[in-house]
């Protein structure tokens, strides 16, 4: 029998995940993956995950669902202790919600890592996958981004969370041995969506399908990458990178403008008729980063590409999304 024992040498068969915010959108999609490889514990106290997401995982042999909130430190060790490798998903998932309430990403963001780091120092755990985002970078000219671009300097208060979490990973995998893996992920679109400009323009055009509100001029053009790839990216970036901080761009090297998805969305639709109202301005809303571009090229070296394009991906993501809302 074959073994899964990759070049590395983890042997991925037996091991124990944690996964927080593993019952939302990349969190369930991901634990359906990993429940190949070993048991697999989702850590979600449903603020924005749904139990209807991991419902069809419950009984499976090696899972286990913990209701929870990673800001019950006490809750959290316990819950971590026996398991072998940490993917961080949990997050605020809504970056326009800071403007209403300053410290969300703070909360949920910043101090939720440092739980998480602190549990698995105290278990024993030296291996982290963590979900970060291309607002580290802030706004920055119209070129491809590779991981060592820089200075940082986000334009949100999410942003500004994912780089102070990336900070906070670094410091305890160089203090305290650890391993981590750092994905600056790109728009993530697929089933399960619960946020998004997909999902938000269904839901428009379901109230009125005469008219579709668009936020900003419709320029912004951002990659985009289906939820499966992503969550495969991540699985093959654990096995094949090796180093102490393992930073990847995860995302394809094509890019969609906001205009062309909701044409994509209002041919699927079958709604022909639809006038496009902008608001104006080159942004959706104070912090967000109009025009991003990944080089993506240290993944590719790595071996591994999204199986979409951003279009695709983007296509692929209205028509299934459509038959879920």
């Amino acid at each position: 029998m074959e073994s899964n024992k990759n070049d590395r040498g983890y042997n991925l068969s037996d091991m124990k995940y944690f996964i927080t915010g593993g019952a939302g959108f990349i969190g369930s999609h991901l634990a359906e993956k990993l429940l190949d490889s070993g048991a697999v514990t989702v850590y979600d106290n449903l603020s924005s995950g749904k139990d209807s997401f991991i419902k069809h995982l419950a009984g499976q042999k090696g899972f286990n669902f913990i209701k929870a909130d990673l800001l019950d430190l006490d809750m959290l060790k316990k819950s971590m202790r026996g398991h072998d490798v940490l993917f961080h998903l949990a997050a605020n998932p809504d970056v326009r919600e800071a403007i209403r309430k300053t410290d969300t990403d703070l909360e949920q963001g910043t101090i939720v890592t440092y739980n998480v780091l602190e549990s698995m120092r105290e278990n024993g755990i030296d291996k982290v996958v963590f979900a970060s985002s291309s607002t580290v970078y802030g706004e920055t000219p119209v070129k491809p981004l590779a991981e060592d671009y820089g200075p940082l300097l986000p334009i949100s208060l999410y942003g500004a969370s994912k780089l102070a979490c990336e900070g906070l990973i670094s410091s305890f995998c160089h203090i305290f041995k650890m391993k981590a893996w750092i994905f600056r992920f790109a728009n993530i679109v697929g089933p399960r969506a619960t946020h998004g400009v997909i999902f938000d323009f269904i839901n428009k055009l379901k109230e009125n399908s005469d008219e579709l509100e668009i936020l900003g001029d419709g320029t912004q053009q951002k990659p985009y990458l289906y939820v499966n790839d992503c969550a495969d990216g991540m699985l093959y970036g654990l096995k094949n990178a090796d180093e102490q901080v393992n930073v990847y761009n995860l995302g394809a090297n094509s890019s969609t403008r906001v205009s062309d998805i909701a044409k994509m969305l209002i041919e699927q639709m079958g709604l022909p008729n639809v006038k496009f109202n902008y608001t104006g301005g080159n942004r959706g809303w104070p912090g967000d980063v109009p025009q991003v571009r990944f080089d993506t090229s240290k993944m590719e070296k790595l071996g591994w590409k999204p199986g979409f394009t951003s279009d695709e991906a983007v296509s692929k993501a209205i028509t299934e999304i459509i038959k879920e809302i």
